[in-house]
C-alpha cells in the first residue's frame, strides 16, 4: 500500500513541475474564457495575417491566458479549420479576387478571402499552448458555409460550444482573439443572443481593418458586451460581478 501512495504522490509531483501541464483548479464558477482563432494563417507571415498579430501579441496571448487559468477559469477556444474547396476563399471562384464580396443568391452575400486556415497545409495550428484548452472549437468545415462565430455557422450549424457551456454551467465569458470585426464580433454577439454575459479583452483583440473593427466594437457594446483594457481588468470584473 505505501509503495501505491508514493507512487501517486511521485506522479502528482511530476505534473506539477511539467510547464504547460493545465492543472488549475476551476475556482471561478460559472465563468470561461473563450480564445478566438489565434492560428497560424491570422498572424504575420499567414494567409491571412491580421495587422499586429505578430509574435509578441501571440507571446502576450499566451502569457495571459495561462494567467487566466491560474486564476482558476475554464478555457475554451475556437479554430477555423477550412477544407480547400471552401466556399470563402477567393481561390474557388474565377474571376474574384480577394475581399471581393459576392452574391451566392438569394441575396446571400459573401466577403472572398486568401486561402486561410487549411485542413491540409498546416496553417490552421493554434498557437495557444494545447494543454490550457478544455476544448478546442474546430469551426468552418463544411465547405459550402463561412463561420465567423465559435457558436455556429452562417447556415446555422452549431458547434459544440453551447453544449459545453451548459454542461460546464458557464454563463459569463471573457472573449479575445481574431479578428475583433470578424471572428470575436459573431462569437461574442451569439454568446449574447444565448444569454451569456460577456466581457471582452482589448488589448488581446486584433482586426482586420480599423473601420470596421470600430463598427464592430460599437455593435458589441449596443447588444451588452462589456470592454476592458486587459486581463487582470476583466479579472476584477468578474469578481465584482460573482
Amino acid at each position: 500500500m505505501s509503495k501505491i501512495v508514493l507512487c501517486i504522490l511521485s506522479i502528482s509531483l511530476l505534473l506539477f513541475f511539467i510547464p504547460g501541464i493545465a492543472i488549475s483548479a476551476q475556482t471561478m464558477p460559472g465563468w470561461a474564457v473563450l480564445v478566438v482563432d489565434v492560428q497560424t494563417c491570422f498572424v504575420e507571415g499567414g494567409g491571412l495575417a491580421v495587422a499586429g498579430a505578430n509574435a509578441q501579441y501571440v507571446k502576450k496571448v499566451n502569457r495571459d491566458t495561462k494567467w487566466l487559468s491560474k486564476k482558476g477559469y475554464l478555457i475554451l477556444g475556437s479554430r477555423d479549420y477550412h477544407p480547400p474547396d471552401h466556399i470563402s476563399f477567393a481561390s474557388n471562384h474565377p474571376g474574384y479576387e480577394p475581399y471581393d464580396v459576392i452574391d451566392l443568391g438569394g441575396g446571400r452575400l459573401q466577403v472572398l478571402w486568401p486561402d486561410h486556415c487549411v485542413q491540409t497545409t498546416g496553417d490552421s495550428r493554434a498557437l495557444v499552448d494545447n494543454n490550457l484548452f478544455f476544448e478546442l472549437i474546430k469551426k468552418g468545415q463544411d465547405p459550402l458555409w463561412d463561420s465567423y462565430s465559435a457558436f455556429k455557422d452562417d447556415g446555422g450549424a452549431e458547434t459544440e460550444l453551447e453544449a459545453i457551456l451548459n454542461a460546464q454551467e458557464v454563463n459569463n465569458l471573457i472573449v479575445y482573439g481574431i479578428a475583433t470585426d470578424y471572428c470575436v464580433k459573431f462569437s461574442v454577439l451569439d454568446a449574447l443572443a444565448n444569454g451569456h454575459r460577456v466581457i471582452v479583452v482589448e488589448n488581446l483583440s486584433r482586426g482586420v481593418a480599423t473601420d470596421t473593427t470600430a463598427t464592430a466594437i460599437e455593435e458589441m457594446r449596443i447588444a451588452g458586451a462589456e470592454f476592458v483594457a486587459n486581463v487582470k481588468a476583466a479579472h476584477k470584473k468578474a469578481k465584482e460581478l460573482d
